[in-house]
This record gives structure tokens, C-alpha cells and sequence, in this order.
């Protein structure tokens, strides 16, 4: 289960550097595509808060509230490295 873990945090880092990028271009389309990949994968494995802020930020860009993706993108990168954290101490 760690070594999962640790290649859904490494896969999920990967996305979020395109995801931001897409949030400050206020791409709608890329930045809900990025946001629903990463979503299902954490959802897979039970990393089930990263995978509600990767909801919300699907939500919010559906929107064009690009602001709040990027809140909700701050809150994501924290709780990759709790993840992360966890998953070492296993």
C-alpha cells in the first residue's frame, strides 16, 4: 500500500504543476480534465480529502471561479504532503 501511495502523490504532484498552470490561464476545459484525472485516482486508492478539493476545484473552474481553484489548490498541495508524510511513516 505505500509504495501506491507514494506513486499516486508522485503522479498527483506531476498534475498539479499543469493544473495550476491551466488555473492561471483560466483554462476551463484542461483545468476540469486535470482536476477529474487526479480525482479519480485518489479516489481509488482512499485519499478521500484530496480527492473532495480535486472535486471542488472540477466544480469552481466549470464556473470560471478561478480564484477559488486556486485557494482550493493551495489546501490540495497541503495535503499532499500530509499524504505524503503518512504514507513514509508506514
Amino acid at each position: 500500500m505505500r509504495e501506491v501511495l507514494f506513486a499516486l502523490i508522485d503522479d498527483t504532484s506531476r498534475q498539479l504543476s499543469l493544473l495550476s498552470a491551466a488555473i492561471e490561464e483560466q483554462d476551463v476545459q484542461r483545468c476540469m480534465r486535470l482536476a477529474h484525472y487526479s480525482k479519480g485516482a485518489c479516489a481509488n486508492v482512499g485519499a478521500n480529502r484530496a480527492a473532495a478539493m480535486l472535486k471542488q476545484i472540477e466544480r469552481d473552474a466549470s464556473r470560471n471561479a478561478f480564484d477559488e481553484c486556486s485557494a482550493e489548490l493551495k489546501s490540495l498541495v497541503e495535503e499532499l504532503e500530509t499524504l505524503r508524510q503518512e504514507a513514509t511513516a508506514m
